[in-house]
């Protein structure tokens, strides 16, 4: 009887912990299965599109790393009008006085394109969210009018993206637009070279502050855990060491020669994979119901 006594205490005590237990084992497979679903998808349209992701940065015998083919025309065929003036406007951001001069090659921290890659898939999600915005507003013919603005986007935006409530903040990312590349040859011609005024950039230098951050937010960590996940497989995981002052210890940082036409392409195919991640993230949630914002 004794026994019988314990045994149901024990099983008192410990249920809500295993109960919890199991719905966490759940989450965690069920968060898998969404980042394999959207992975594959967002795979699949770079297929249907006949446009090859660019594999693992691994240099050639010349050192060289850039030896894919020039798809940049087929990406630029995905994007509107409107956004691609946008993404032309974040290359100039990116490459500075170089965009002019793309078969140049410059030896560039491994670590700082990998930056760039992500930030720029990050900024075409924010895009192609704002753009969608926008075509349908042209479409009902309900557009704001927007003045010139003088000041630039990149100082406007709000910095950080928060992937829905109660996230770790470790999974931040901050927005590309407000973001810097210095050092290793990224962006030589200074912060904002070559910003030009287009329709679409008004149209979101109308938005409140509140409707900003929300379109510069990852909705899900299903899409912040793909883009990590994408970019460590590009580039590896870096090794960051901080230092005593507590600054990063770049000495393990690796370079890679690439030509600046091999920076665009990178920055193009981030781009779009940002946008069809937005695309993605949206089909599936329909289904799945698994965004928080």
């Amino acid at each position: 009887m004794k026994q019988k006594g314990e045994s149901l205490l024990l099983t008192i005590v410990l249920a809500p912990n295993f109960s919890r237990r199991i719905a966490e084992v759940k989450s965690n497979e069920r968060r898998k299965a969404l980042e394999e679903i959207l992975y594959t998808l967002v795979v699949q349209k770079f297929m249907d599109a006949n446009i090859s992701l660019i594999p693992s940065i691994t240099p050639d015998p010349s050192g060289r790393v850039d030896s894919w083919p020039d798809d940049d025309g087929k990406l630029q065929q995905l994007h509107s009008d409107e956004a691609y003036e946008m993404i032309q406007n974040h290359l100039a951001l990116i490459l500075g006085n170089r965009v002019g001069d793309l078969t140049s090659v410059a030896q560039i921290s491994k670590l700082r394109v990998g930056q760039v890659y992500a930030a720029s898939v990050m900024y075409g999600y924010f895009l192609k969210r704002v753009d969608q915005r926008f075509q349908l507003e042209k479409t009902m013919k309900i557009l704001p009018n927007t003045a010139e603005e003088e000041n630039s986007l990149h100082q406007t935006i709000i910095d950080g993206a928060r992937p829905g409530s109660g996230e770790d903040p470790s999974q931040v990312m901050s927005h590309p637009e407000v973001s810097t590349w210095p050092g290793g040859g990224i962006s030589p011609g200074g912060f904002g070279y070559g910003i030009k005024a287009t329709r679409l950039r008004n149209y979101v230098m109308s938005f409140d502050g509140e409707t900003l951050q929300r379109c510069a937010t990852i909705r899900s960590k299903e899409a912040v855990n793909i883009i990590e996940k994408h970019t460590e497989a590009l580039f590896g995981r870096p090794e960051i060491v901080i230092t005593p002052e507590g600054a990063i210890d770049s000495s393990k940082d690796e370079n890679i020669k690439i030509s600046f036409g091999g920076l665009k392409r990178l920055v193009l195919e981030a781009v779009t994979y940002g946008s069809f991640l937005w695309d993605i993230e949206s089909y599936v949630d329909s289904r799945y119901h698994f965004v928080l914002n």
